[in-house]
């Protein structure tokens, strides 16, 4: 067979479309809105070569309009998990064995089909199940996922070229073989990209996974399937069950060939699944690869020396894009008291020029919060808010389900530095500020650093190059992403790796060669051209 050492296409981030009033992409996605939104589809598990139905349908419907159903999706059992674990170690074999620059291939397809046919279902399809406006749709589901497609490519390059030294008469070699086993991709329903790669990461670097996707996400997930099989990925390589946590963990996390789990979710669901695997440690073949991206109390802190509409921007669009649902957003603020008064005022100007409503009109800047749990929660935490001397809401805290899950973007004031709502991830349009003196910058980031159990992102607004440093060394271990004089969300693939530590995860930078590393095996081979011929050292003589 022809061997060679291939350069693979340059990755360049996808640009943005901006979908302005008249634009050809804004009239081809609601175009595409309208027709999805009108049809209703029978969402199946994909195991092996299968499409897998059965008589328990679950409803999906737009969190903007719950009495508005689209279609359903087939829930499973612990019979469907097997099958789906069966399926893919059937392919692990031969999908191990095909040269890397095939598999590159197959997902490069992936990132030009998306840019292309698959742009406008997939922008839809999130717009529709998960109350993205089309901007932030377009980010995520399209532009995100291109480039987790092609800079993966890239850094599946940089790893296998990584090669040790060698010495005269001898050649090392480092192999990055697929973990041995299947990997185990839990996903969220807040980041359409983030589900994809949580899937096609490890099988890009050999590895057959079991998928299992949000409920509220089954609508995009769907698409994410068509678009790996148009493109080619191989039936099994990667299997999507649609089944209750608890049974799928009660299956895989005892299966001998359980080698990685890939999720993003909630801290205290990570920590579950972390201890259910240590308990059955003696179960597998090998120590398998915990790979976590958790919750996040992200921060906003500005300086006595910061601008005080750059601060209130940051605020607005940090908090509230997406309806606070970005485990990046930022829900806690620091205001220094000698432009307290101008930033809660910009807020507040901004708040109630927002628009709320359905991603279909696209001059609505908040949709719906993804279901009503989360609503319920987040309606929680504002009637708390209310009911408490030390805060107040100065902007939204109303809130309405009858026809979506629509809560006010809301501002809270707080007086009391470690208030609920500076310490707990509520995941949804609340952000709460606290003023401090102006003149204890230093005192307030130490706080910064002690508030909160998690360390996801973090920003710092200011002038003074001095301060900047400092914040940047006081809360070096505060946030993985830390962001200067810019909002804490938006981070790029190729430019801002993504990961947090402490309660936040293992921090293994989504979109970085980081990631990838965790999902293969190295092995060294040392081979020796003339071997020795007799056992003795020249010590000896």
């Amino acid at each position: 067979m022809p061997n060679a050492l291939f350069k693979v296409p340059p990755a360049v981030n996808e640009p943005v479309k901006g979908y302005a009033p008249n634009s050809p992409e804004k009239e081809s996605l609601l175009k595409t809105y309208k027709e999805m939104y009108g049809q209703q589809i029978d969402v199946p598990m994909y195991i092996g070569s299968k499409e897998v139905r059965t008589d328990n349908k679950q409803r999906i419907a737009p969190p903007h309009d719950h009495q508005h159903q689209v279609g359903t999706f087939s829930y499973g059992d612990a019979s469907h998990v097997n099958d789906a674990i069966n399926a893919a170690l059937e392919a692990r074999e031969a999908w191990a064995a095909m040269p890397w620059e095939q598999r590159a291939a197959i997902f490069l397809k992936c990132a030009d089909l998306l840019a292309g046919p698959f742009r406008d279902r997939m922008n839809a399809a999130t717009m529709i199940a998960q109350s993205k406006n089309a901007m932030q749709a377009e980010i995520d589901a399209a532009c995100e996922l291109i480039d987790f497609f092609k800079f993966n490519v890239q850094y599946i390059t940089q790893i296998y070229k990584d090669q040790p030294d060698s010495n005269p008469s001898m050649w090392n070699r480092l192999e990055y073989r697929p973990l041995e086993g299947f990997v185990f991709a839990i996903t969220p329903f807040n980041f359409t990209s983030i589900c994809a790669n949580l899937c096609a990461a490890p099988a890009m670097m050999g590895n057959v996974v079991i998928w299992k996707p949000a409920d509220s996400q089954v609508y995009s997930a769907q698409v994410i399937m068509e678009l790996f099989k148009a493109a080619g990925v191989p039936d099994g390589v990667i299997n999507m069950v649609t089944v209750d946590g608890p049974v799928a963990g009660d299956v895989i996390f005892k299966h001998p060939d359980f080698s990685g789990l890939h999720f993003t979710g909630s801290t205290a669901v990570f920590k579950h699944l972390w201890k259910e695997i240590g308990l059955n440690l003696d179960n597998y073949k090998t120590y398998p690869r915990i790979v976590g991206e958790t919750g996040g109390k992200d921060f906003i802190v500005a300086h006595k020396s910061a601008v005080p509409k750059e601060v209130a921007t940051g605020i607005s669009r940090g908090a509230f894009e997406f309806q606070g649902q970005k485990c990046s957003a930022a829900s806690r603020a620091y205001i220094p008291s000698n432009m307290a008064d101008e930033v809660i005022n910009y807020v507040k100007e901004d708040v109630a020029s927002f628009k709320m409503g359905s991603p279909d009109d696209f001059s609505n800047f908040i949709n719906a919060v993804i279901d009503e749990r989360a609503f319920d929660k987040i309606a929680g935490y504002i009637d708390y808010i209310k009911e408490q001397s030390d805060a107040e809401i100065v902007a939204g805290g109303n809130y309405d389900k009858s026809k979506g899950y629509f809560i006010e973007p809301t501002v809270v004031v707080t007086t009391n530095e470690k208030f609920r709502t500076m310490c707990e991830e509520i995941f949804g349009p609340v952000m709460t500020i606290y003023v401090y003196d102006e003149n204890k910058f230093e005192e307030t980031l130490d706080l910064v650093n002690t508030t909160s159990e998690y360390a996801l992102t973090g920003a710092v607004f200011s002038v003074d190059r001095y301060a900047i440093d400092l914040a940047s060394k006081k809360l070096e271990n505060a946030a993985g992403n830390f962001y200067i004089n810019d909002k804490p969300t938006g981070a790029v693939v190729g430019q801002q790796p993504f990961g947090g530590s402490r309660g936040s995860g293992t921090n293994d930078k989504a979109g970085s060669y980081l990631n990838l590393l965790r999902w293969v095996s190295p092995r060294t081979i040392k081979e020796t051209f003339v071997p020795a011929t007799d056992y003795r050292y020249p010590f000896l003589g």
